[in-house]
């Protein structure tokens, strides 16, 4: 059996950089470099930002701006955020991605899986039939087939278009 290399240089910041302290949600939505943090849309008390580590090309995160952890601590307004930016990037994730379905969720708390538990964020993942396949499940690796560039890129395109505000 011939062995094919997978290439993912992306990951080797995630491998030799040392670890930031403190919050990267609250980091990122302070930077001022939108293309450099991959933020793809700010609201007033929410934004969205692509995963630099995704379980599928687009997987990206809603938050607050507000450094809070539990889902009865929000804000009436950071929840309407919230949700209407579960819907307008799924929106623009439809059009420009073209997925079979989503996956969108919490994980409220560290049992629960929380990468970040004292900052509550939501996960929008695209998914497409059969997106599953023998990659992850017998190589113990995933494919993603778009630089997080590309698709920041596109998404921001597609938002400053108009075309998938829904509101």
């Amino acid at each position: 059996m011939k062995i094919e290399p997978l290439w993912a240089p992306w990951r080797m910041g995630y491998i030799l950089n040392s670890k930031e302290d403190g919050c990267f949600l609250c980091r990122k939505a302070a930077e001022g470099d939108d293309a450099k943090s991959f933020v793809v849309r700010r609201w007033e008390k929410a934004f969205a930002i692509l995963n630099t580590f995704p379980y599928n090309n687009g997987h990206l995160l809603i938050a607050p701006y507000r450094h809070v952890g539990e889902w009865e601590e929000l804000e009436e307004g950071e929840m309407r955020e919230i949700g209407e930016g579960i819907k307008e990037m799924v929106l623009a994730l439809k059009r420009i991605l073209r997925p079979d379905g989503f996956n969108v969720g919490l994980n409220l708390g560290e049992a629960s899986g929380a990468g970040v538990p004292g900052h509550l964020h939501v996960h929008v993942v695209p998914r497409w039939i059969a997106d599953t396949n023998f990659m992850p499940v017998l190589g113990g690796a995933k494919v993603i087939p778009q630089h997080l560039e590309e698709t920041w890129k596109a998404l921001r395109e597609e938002l400053e278009a108009g075309k998938s505000s829904g509101r």
